[in-house]
């Protein structure tokens, strides 16, 4: 029996620090919209509120739960089926945003593509520790892991949203990685998913468009560019220092969805560099110190569970700051901690408070 440890503090620091900031940067963010929409400057800061206490109370929960329990085949498989079943259903549900994305229960919504997240991960490394003497055997290794992750993907695409698509691909690859897949099979991965991605671009006339715009997006600053524009211009009025929370001229229905996709550019127009510098240090701290805690650990599946729990908020992270910032094309997904949004504050805190766990198991730090 592993010597349990003290669950560590940094990581639960900088989780909490990042929960407080995205309340914070919510209200700020969302204010004024929501009382033009809901006569309420409150609503969005109570939601987001409710989420953060409620997905503290799951990490507190969870942190206290061996992380070994999660090895069960009952328990992994019924997580995927439920979770395939959602993401069928919501197709079969009205359409939001032109998007089969949300189950919703009155005022409360939900996205099924989080949850099927932490099963993934989980699914695959527990598979994967069963195979560690197999890893490069594609036919009983690579194969099943595919079979699996593959329909999820597939489903979440046709949603559609690719974004979060691409990261679960992302996350099931540095997974495999760690685990020790050959070079040759990891570069076949890479190889065989570049063709895909160009189709999915190519032959959808929106997502082509957006491409085109990231080329240029000032050649068509009031039209398909104004999203990106916007977001530029709130960084570029933030300076230095920022103009202070609140002051923030961008949100003023210029920016698009400022409490959600494109809340970074806010903190970028109200913090300035130091804030956007800040917020990028807490995400380096937390990518660091989740690796350097699962690497360490000497049992595989906590290992790869580990890396995949750390890699599904940080890669998710990467493409949202790397989409407002324009480094990538416009694609709506929500920064970690930060974005309003029960969904995606709910399965991240769940994923840290597992996360919290393994680092019990661990050597001394």
């Amino acid at each position: 029996m592993a010597r349990k440890l003290s669950a560590d503090k940094c990581l639960f620091g900088v989780t909490v620090a990042l929960v407080l900031i995205g309340v914070i940067m919510v209200f700020s963010a969302s204010a004024v919209l929501a009382n033009d929409k809901f006569h309420s400057p409150l609503y969005f800061l109570v939601r987001q509120g409710l989420w953060a206490l409620l997905g503290l109370a799951g990490m507190a929960t969870l942190m206290h739960v061996d992380y070994r329990r999660y090895r069960r085949p009952s328990l992994i498989y019924t997580g995927l089926f439920v979770c395939a079943v959602l993401l069928v259903a919501v197709f079969f549900l009205d359409k939001n945003h032109n998007t089969h994305r949300w189950i919703r229960l009155g005022f409360l919504s939900f996205q099924p593509s989080e949850l099927s997240k932490l099963f993934i991960v989980v699914y695959l490394a527990c598979f994967l520790e069963k195979r560690m003497g197999q890893i490069d055997d594609w036919r009983h290794t690579l194969l099943p892991c595919l079979v699996v992750v593959l329909p999820f993907i597939g489903l979440i695409v046709t949603e559609p949203d690719l974004g979060t698509a691409v990261s679960i691909g992302i996350v099931a690859f540095m997974v495999l990685f760690v685990a020790g897949v050959r070079y040759k099979y990891a570069l076949g991965l890479i190889l065989s998913a570049v063709p895909v991605l160009f189709a999915l671009v190519y032959f959808f006339p929106y997502r082509l468009k957006r491409v085109l715009v990231f080329l240029d997006p000032w050649k068509d600053p009031l039209g398909a560019g104004f999203q990106i524009t916007q977001s530029l211009i709130a960084f570029g009025s933030g300076g230095l220092f920022g103009l202070g929370l609140m002051e923030g001229k961008q949100k003023l229905f210029y920016l698009p969805e400022p409490h959600t996709d494109f809340i970074f550019s806010v903190i970028g127009e109200e913090g300035g560099l130091a804030g956007t510098l800040s917020l990028l240090l807490l995400f380096s701290v937390f990518l660091g110190r989740g690796m350097w805690l699962s690497l360490r650990m000497s049992d595989p599946f906590g290992r790869y569970l580990g890396v995949g729990l750390t890699m599904m908020i940080v890669c998710q992270a990467f493409i949202n700051m790397s989409v407002v910032t324009s480094l990538l094309p416009t694609k709506g997904i929500p920064l970690p901690f930060i974005s309003s949004g029960g969904s995606s504050l709910l399965t991240s805190l769940l994923g840290v408070g597992v996360l919290l766990n393994i680092s019990q198991h661990g050597s001394d730090a």
